[in-house]
């Protein structure tokens, strides 16, 4: 069939308003984030409004055998929402209400396309938030669970399927499935909602998210912490954590790092110079409480810790001071991006490993004679890199050792960003093979023919 053919069904399908093609298609709906994005060229771009319009899309890729690619708003960093050459493309930026916010049971229902900002925006007021905040708040939710996103807030709040408790999809034939609902717990037959999250588009496309919501805290402070080098953050970590402290930000920074992001945003610490010249990372600390008093409580039992535990200082940040630099935080990739970062990588260990991996790191990279910079989730184990190699087949071993070496130390290739087509070769050349075929099997249950995402994610292909 045609491309042309194809659109012309679409377009009776859900209407032409919604089918861009050819020289229409807008190019940003042909790539993410990723450092190296390799598209192909879509057929067209379909961007449904309803359930029924996803069904529509979904009948007819299956009936003409035509890939489709779920697309939210192309934030991500691994090259998991690309299009294959003569796809569709599926976009759901148009699917974006808000459907419900249910405080009785603490909830809210939303479409796929609703954004972070948006679904923050609707919350306030109520004394709820939706707490997973992966760093772009134009990222939407539908994209959000599709990858299992995560960010700074993990550490105490959990990534995205900590916060899912349902899902409609449209599963590969056509039909509409729900997972889950307003519930808190089920031991009712597999957990479908989990399985889903996280799974890249590949196995079915969701139309609509149910999560859970958090109180919202409205006093907060930033501590930043000078150490002379990453050993000491990760000391200082275990104390922190046996203390009974719960900070909501746990984030190391090395100190390239710290004045990339800063300098780039005018930030001033007003950190001595001599601090400064002393400090080879920094941890940067976040709490948040209900209470101004418990707050001050916890501020200064923090700040204690971090002295008993080899801080050189530590600074409060004023209250302007603290929101900048987490924002500067979140744009570190692209900061890193600005000053010619080839790659970005998001391994994650056990937390009492990120010191000596940290090292190891370092071994490698010098190995390799490549420049590397760091800063991460340091509180839950996500070490993120920026790495400076223009050879692509240098990067490529490089990063499979770097890989590897996590692996080795009982991490994960990605802790938040995916697999997507960034890391699918060393995927597939690193992890358990017996893993892999499940993965493949578990494909092939739910995408027979191998239509949805075919080339994305983890799992050898099933066909």
């Amino acid at each position: 069939m045609s491309d042309d053919e194809l659109v012309a069904l679409l377009v009776e399908a859900i209407g032409a308003e919604a089918v861009t093609s050819g020289e229409h298609v807008n190019p940003d709906d042909l790539h993410d984030e990723s450092l190296h994005p390799s598209f192909g060229t879509p057929a067209c771009v379909a961007r449904p409004k309803t359930t029924a319009d996803v069904v529509a899309i979904v009948e007819i890729g299956r009936r003409t055998a035509t890939p489709m690619v779920a697309r939210g708003s192309g934030t991500g960093l691994s090259g998991a929402a690309i299009p294959t050459d003569g796809c569709i493309v599926v976009a759901f930026d148009h699917m974006a209400s808000i459907l419900e916010i249910d405080l009785a049971n603490q909830v809210a229902v939303v479409q796929p396309g609703v954004t972070l900002a948006q679904l923050d925006d609707a919350l306030l007021g109520t004394g709820y938030r939706y707490p997973v905040q992966p760093g772009e708040h134009s990222g939407s939710l539908g994209g959000n669970v599709s990858t299992n996103a995560g960010g700074m807030r993990a550490v105490r709040d959990g990534v995205t399927r900590s916060h899912v408790l349902g899902l409609e999809v449209v599963l590969a034939d056509g039909s509409v499935l729900r997972t889950g609902g307003k519930i808190v717990k089920s031991s009712s037959g597999y957990d479908l909602t989990q399985l889903l999250v996280g799974s890249e588009g590949t196995l079915a496309l969701v139309t609509e998210v149910t999560v859970k919501l958090s109180a919202r805290l409205d006093h907060s402070t930033t501590l930043v912490a000078a150490f002379a080098d990453l050993d000491g953050v990760a000391d200082a970590l275990p104390n922190l954590v046996s203390d009974g402290l719960t900070p909501a930000v746990l984030e190391y920074i090395d100190a390239l790092t710290m004045a990339a992001i800063t300098g780039s945003a005018g930030i001033e610490l007003s950190i001595p110079a001599e601090v400064v010249a002393a400090s080879g990372a920094y941890l940067v600390v976040v709490l948040e409480d209900s209470s101004a008093d418990r707050l001050e409580g916890d501020l200064e039992a923090t700040a204690l810790a971090l002295e008993a535990h080899g801080s050189i200082d530590t600074y409060v940040l004023s209250g302007s001071q603290g929101p900048r630099l987490i924002e500067a935080r979140e744009r570190a990739f692209y900061v890193a991006k600005a000053n010619g970062a080839t790659d970005i990588v998001d391994i994650v260990v056990p937390r009492a490993e990120v010191a000596p991996y940290l090292a190891e790191v370092g071994r490698i990279a010098q190995a390799h004679e490549t420049f590397l910079t760091g800063c991460g989730h340091v509180g839950d184990g996500n070490v993120h890199m920026s790495i400076f190699e223009g050879d692509p087949e240098r990067r490529t071993a490089l990063l499979d050792e770097l890989f590897a070496a996590g692996l080795r130390r009982g991490g994960q290739i990605s802790g938040e960003h995916g697999i997507g087509s960034a890391k699918r070769d060393a995927y597939l050349r690193l992890s358990d093979p017996v893993r892999l075929d499940l993965e493949a099997r578990i494909k092939e249950a739910f995408d027979p023919d191998g239509l949805l995402n075919p080339t994305r994610g983890g799992g050898r292909s099933p066909k």
